[in-house]
């Protein structure tokens, strides 16, 4: 089954929703923006609840295109929505385990989709979709193809 049969923005809307459809829509959402990954990509926790650094190479690029899907989802997301968003559950040993936020400063990096035109500033607050953000996502959603 060919994701052209469907509607594009039914794909962002979690239509699909497994992980080889998240993981095949951001390696070639990577390759059609042509993000620079920073140099500290590989030795980042993505919060302070982790205990390692991910063991993936490619979680940056997984990270922002989830970003762009959220935002093409929900304008007004901001640092803080995303920091809460990606938060998880810190262990604290034989104590309850509680909410913790997510590394806000990779969360900024990524906002940087600014520079490329995708994402813009919202005049109440936090991020919107820019037009050309909204057609390049539709493009790449629509080139996924769904193994059944």
């Amino acid at each position: 089954m060919s994701c052209k049969e469907k509607e594009p923005a039914l794909i962002l809307l979690g239509y699909y929703q497994t992980v080889s459809d998240t993981l095949s829509c951001a390696l070639r959402y990577v390759s059609h923006v042509q993000m620079e990954l920073p140099h500290w990509t590989d030795i980042v926790k993505t919060g302070r609840f982790k205990e390692l650094a991910s063991y993936d190479p490619d979680w940056y690029y997984i990270r922002a295109a989830s970003m762009a899907r959220k935002i093409y989802l929900r304008q007004g997301l901001g640092v803080g929505g995303f920091q809460k968003i990606y938060g998880g559950r810190k262990r604290n040993g034989s104590r309850p385990p509680h909410l913790r936020k997510s590394s806000g400063a990779v969360a900024r990096h990524i906002l940087q989709l600014q520079q490329m035109n995708i994402v813009d500033v919202h005049p109440k607050g936090g991020r919107i979709i820019t037009s050309q953000g909204r057609r390049d996502l539709d493009q790449v959603a629509g080139r996924i193809v769904v193994d059944s």
